[in-house]
């Protein structure tokens, strides 16, 4: 029996998504029961009954509810949201579970024997810097990506929606700096818990109190829960909980739980997991979300090679844990920063294919994206056969390196009907004063306002520019405004 302890540690700090409702509030871990999942788009197990095993990563979509490309029956599923007996309706899109099951011989359906799911934290909004993608919550840095849901009772439906004091829950994924990147930031009513998960440093014993990440806890009152030799350590991996902060911002906690359970797995079990490489010696010795990862000569690569893996780099492993409690990687997909962003109507559908073109780009849509649907319709799920010709739809995603496609999908969603639209990605040629994007001729004149004044100057092939405008042709917008993006942005 081999321990990975990282694993159940990367559930708090990954957050991807799930479907139907929306996480709660209390949170003691619960192991979930025995087997799971292989991978998303991965080739079919070796044997006639399929492979058992481990997936983390986040709910793209519900109707059961689908997880890293695979579609997982949840009929008899045993449902554990933030230490509680739960269901599918407590889950949403973007929030990150770890799901035990079997996965069929087809590599795109399975059945589901648990799903555990809990939020990295959940508390008041301490800053909002929506120029820098980001906010504090309870002292953690929160960067937002393009991918990231969004809860509807935002208004609008991004960080611009997100006001100070204000109590949000954060599913998310951890990478190596130590920031959470979000994958859904939920709203959640005054009153509601305090919940954060890390590392305890710090530890004063006179004055009860430690640090996680940037946030105080005072726990002079709190009870503490499955201590060894019920007593709080430097290092511990614990869940802190509390109604109030004090006058110096700190949490005053009323639980302070130890989180180090282990997730047991056995010599041989399929994992799963999508994650940011966050220690990387070389590519045969590295880990994704704190689990050791290795590759062979046989390990398969999607969208990228083994030169393309390196600290903070998003990648999908699958494989089999071996005698030491490594994953042996049989296949790795290389999942790039969605940084393009297209906003606008759907020129024409292909649900057979799994396309959908808007600007005449070609994107591709599939089990790993992230879809949603906020029209006047809510059709949950939302699938690509209920997209219509003319609908308004947003998109983050990356530039396909295989494939006829131009771009992959990594979120969906479609909105009422709006009349504007929005191109963000990397431009491919410039003619003052006009210059192109993804095939997209962006025409600029007097009337356009440039973020900076001296945008043609200092464009070049390459740059990574927002443009919002008018579609008067299928390839065609012209700009009311152009934001040459920075390398930080």
């Amino acid at each position: 029996m081999t321990t990975i302890r990282m694993l159940l540690v990367s559930l708090f700090i990954l957050g991807l998504s799930a479907c139907g409702g929306g996480g709660g509030g209390d949170s003691s871990p619960a192991t979930p029961p025995d087997t799971s999942t292989p991978p998303p788009s991965s080739p079919p197990p070796t044997s006639g009954i399929g492979r058992t095993g481990i997936s983390v990563g986040p709910v793209t979509t519900f109707g059961s509810i689908v997880v890293n490309g695979v579609r997982y029956d949840t009929s008899s599923t045993e449902f554990s949201i933030d230490g509680e007996p739960g269901s599918e309706d407590d889950l949403r899109v973007g929030d990150i579970v770890i799901v035990r099951g079997t996965v069929n011989d087809d590599g795109l359906t399975g059945t589901a024997d648990s799903v555990f799911y809990d939020d990295i934290v959940t508390g008041p909004v301490e800053s909002v810097d929506v120029a820098g993608n980001s906010l504090v919550v309870l002292g953690q840095l929160v960067l937002v990506r393009p991918e990231t849901s969004f809860d509807d009772d935002f208004s609008p439906r991004s960080l611009e929606g997100v006001a100070v004091d204000q109590i949000v829950e954060v599913s998310g994924v951890i990478d190596a700096d130590g920031n959470i990147i979000a994958s859904r930031i939920e709203d959640e009513d005054p009153g509601t818990e305090f919940e954060v998960h890390g590392f305890v440093a710090n530890l004063d014993e006179s004055s009860s109190q430690f640090t996680l990440g940037a946030l105080t806890v005072d726990y002079a009152a709190a009870s503490l829960d499955d201590f060894p030799n019920g007593e709080i350590s430097d290092g511990d991996f614990v869940e802190a909980k509390g109604s109030s902060l004090g006058a110096g911002g700190e949490l005053i906690a009323t639980e302070v739980e130890f989180e180090d359970d282990f997730l047991d797995v056995d010599e041989g079990d399929y994992i799963e997991i999508e994650g940011f490489i966050t220690r990387f010696v070389s590519a045969t010795d590295f880990d994704v979300a704190g689990v050791p990862v290795t590759t062979t000569a046989s390990t398969d690569f999607e969208e990228g090679s083994a030169a393309d893996l390196a600290l903070n780099v998003k990648v999908e492993v699958e494989g089999e844990i071996d005698s030491n409690g490594v994953l042996v990687a049989e296949d790795i997909e290389i999942e790039g920063d969605n940084e393009i962003e297209i906003e606008g109507l759907v020129d024409a559908v292909d649900a057979t294919a799994g396309t959908v073109t808007i600007l005449g780009i070609t994107i591709t849509v599939n089990e790993s994206t992230s879809i949603e649907d906020y029209s006047e319709a809510s059709i949950d799920p939302l699938t690509l056969g209920d997209i219509n010709v003319g609908d308004y739809l947003e998109i983050a995603g990356r530039e396909a390196s295989e494939g006829n496609a131009d771009v992959i999908a990594g979120r969906l969603e479609r909105d009422s009907d709006e009349d504007e639209s929005v191109l963000k990605g990397f431009v491919t040629a410039i003619s003052e004063p006009t210059f192109e994007i993804l095939g997209v001729t962006i025409e600029t004149n007097a009337s356009t306002e440039f973020e900076d004044d001296n945008f043609f100057s200092e464009v070049e092939v390459g740059s990574l520019v927002e443009v919002e405008g008018t579609e008067v042709a299928d390839t065609t917008i012209v700009a009311d405004e152009v934001e040459l993006e920075s390398d930080d942005d």
